[in-house]
This record gives structure tokens, sequence and C-alpha cells, in this order.
């Protein structure tokens, strides 16, 4: 059984790492922190666990063999690599980190250490992207020659364990990035998982729109992100991220291919919807993408826990996701720039 420490007592924490680890029978969580030491000691007291001082005094524990890092943005990197060091398997949310040398340190001290590093990219594990991807794979639609993909809501200001318009998400110093970085990451991750493939340039807008912080000014990250991506094998397709979709959550994905049409999460009677270009359609009830307000099982713990009990290589590696980073980066660097990036030679 591992032991567990989760650095970080939020909402993701909360409604997550908790429930998921309390409900892995070879996982137990040893105990939490948080900066705020109140917020530590009352969720160890729910589940029963203990509470550190800091995150070093968590990382020196013996008992504890791996932790989630649920921690704000400019965070990830630091922690990170410092539970690495202390001979920890890793679990990062995302974003992975701030910079693309963050990014790579990480990866880096993994290698280094011989420990997992895993992302919470967690919609490659979602019911109907697994399936959706072997339908591509068996040439369900044929040659896929454009996308769009999209994850749009309401905002983080109901997400966070302390609602309103102070989160952390619009503080450009614990934040570092926006809507691209919270949600477009997730969509980036996904196209690359579902075609195999790599953005290689990218033409985008990050703008603020309509968000506004606590003291009614304009927030200090993109709260809407439109890229339009171009990958290795040549597809180009449109990647958008919003914080300003007011009204039912949008977390789906189109793919236009030779032979057909195939829809994902975009009907809510059916994860995966193909239409032929002969006009025949095939149906696919399989699940439901979670949401702010409907959260399920991500299935990333479970990953996790599998990858450091059994040895196997985790599913969704720092590694791995490196490529979806470097183009959230490209992404900012081409807004800032008004021209489009090639992501190889970013850096």
């Amino acid at each position: 059984m591992t032991g567990i420490g989760i650095i970080g007592c939020g909402k993701i924490t909360q409604v997550r790492h908790v429930p998921e680890y309390l409900g892995n029978p070879r996982a137990r969580i040893i105990g939490v922190t948080d900066m705020n030491a109140k917020r530590a000691e009352e969720l160890a007291g729910k589940i029963g666990c203990k509470t550190y001082a800091s995150a070093q005094e968590l990382l020196d524990d013996p008992e504890i063999q791996a932790v989630s890092v649920c921690t704000a943005n400019f965070t990830h990197a630091e922690l990170s690599i410092a539970a690495l060091r202390a001979g920890k398997h890793v679990l990062c949310e995302k974003p992975m980190a701030t910079t693309l040398q963050e990014c790579e340190d990480m990866v880096r001290e993994a290698d280094k250490t011989g420990k997992i590093l895993m992302i919470g990219q967690n919609q490659r594990l979602t019911k109907a992207h697994v399936r959706a991807k072997q339908l591509l794979q068996n040439g369900a639609i044929g040659r896929v020659v454009t996308f769009r993909t999209t994850f749009g809501h309401g905002g983080p200001e109901t997400w966070s364990i302390d609602p309103g318009r102070g989160v952390w998400f619009f503080d450009k110093t614990r934040s570092v990035m926006g809507a691209m970085a919270d949600l477009g990451i997730h969509k980036t991750d996904l196209i690359q998982f579902l075609l195999d493939d790599h953005v290689t340039r990218t033409q985008a807008i990050l703008a603020t729109l309509d968000k506004k912080d606590a003291k009614g000014n304009p927030i200090g990250v993109d709260d809407n992100a439109i890229c339009i991506y171009t990958m290795k094998s040549g597809v180009i397709g449109t990647m958008t991220a919003s914080w300003t979709y007011y009204g039912k959550e949008d977390n789906s994905t189109v793919l236009y291919g030779t032979e057909g049409i195939m829809r994902i999460y975009d009907d809510p009677d059916y994860s995966i919807s193909i239409t032929k270009k002969n006009g025949e359609e095939e149906l696919f009830k399989i699940d439901a993408i979670q949401t702010n307000d409907n959260q399920t099982k991500s299935g990333v713990i479970d990953a996790f826990i599998e990858s450091v009990e059994d040895g196997v290589p985790p599913q969704i590696s720092g590694k791995s996701v490196l490529p979806a980073m470097k183009a959230v980066f490209a992404s900012i660097r081409s807004s800032q720039s008004g021209k489009a990036v090639d992501i190889d030679e970013e850096k």
C-alpha cells in the first residue's frame, strides 16, 4: 500500500484527490499540508490523517512514498522537484509549470531520481476519448483533415475553495497564466493524444475580455484563448479555451475526416457520434464528461497508484505532457507578438 501526502488542501484536493485516494484500496493518505494551517487541520480531521507545518516536513516523512501537488501554478515546479529529490513519486496538477524550463527541469529530475512524475491531464482517460482514439486509428472517419476542440465555462470563481472574484486563478503572481493554461492545456494535450500527433505551429490570440477582479479591474491573465494549430502531420484545427461561457459548459471536440465527421461530448445523449459522408450514423453511449458542477471519478489517481504499486510507466508522464506545454507557451508568445510561432523553435 502506498503512503500518500497531499500538498495543498484546496478544491481540487477536496473533490478529486482525497475521494479518489480514499476509494483506492492500495493507497492510504498519511497526511496533508497547506499554507492555510486551519484548512489543513479541518481536512485532516475529516479523513483521519496527519497535518504538517510545511511541505518540507511532509516530504521528510518516510511513511510517505508518493505526493499530490495541488497548489497554485507558480509553485508546481519547485514542489515537484523537491518531492522527487526527497525520493517521492509525484502526481502534479495541471498546468505542469509556468515556464518551459521549469517543465523540462521537472522531467529531468524524474529521470535522474528514477521516480514517477505524472501530470493530471485527465481528459486522456475519459472512456469516450479512449474509445474515440481507437475508432480514429481504425479509420472510422478516414484521414483527419481538420478539427475544433473547445473547453469553456463560466470561470473559476465558484471552483476555488475561497469562491468569488478574489480567486487565485485571477492573480497573475500566483497563476501566471489564465484560461489558456487552465483549460487550453487540457484540449491541447487531448488533441495530440487523439491524433497521436504534435502541434508544430500556432497562431493565437489570448485576451482578457470580461473578467474583473475583486476591485472591479480587468484580471491580470487571459480569460479567453483562441488558437489555430498546425500538427506535424499537416492537420489544421482550432483550440478554444474560455472562462466566459455563461451557460452550459462546452467540453467538445469535433474531427472532420475524409470519410465523415466525429463529434465527442458534443451531444447530451451520445458521447460519440459519427456521421459518414454517405449519411450513415453511428452513435455511442459511453459516459458523460465531468463538469465543475458534476464531478465524476477522473481515473488519474487510480492510474498513478497503479504505476507506483506495479512499477508500470505512468499513462500521463511529465515527458509526454511536454509537447502540449510547448504549444501553450508558444501560443502565449504568438499572441504577444501577433505572429505565428513554430514550436520546434520555441525555447
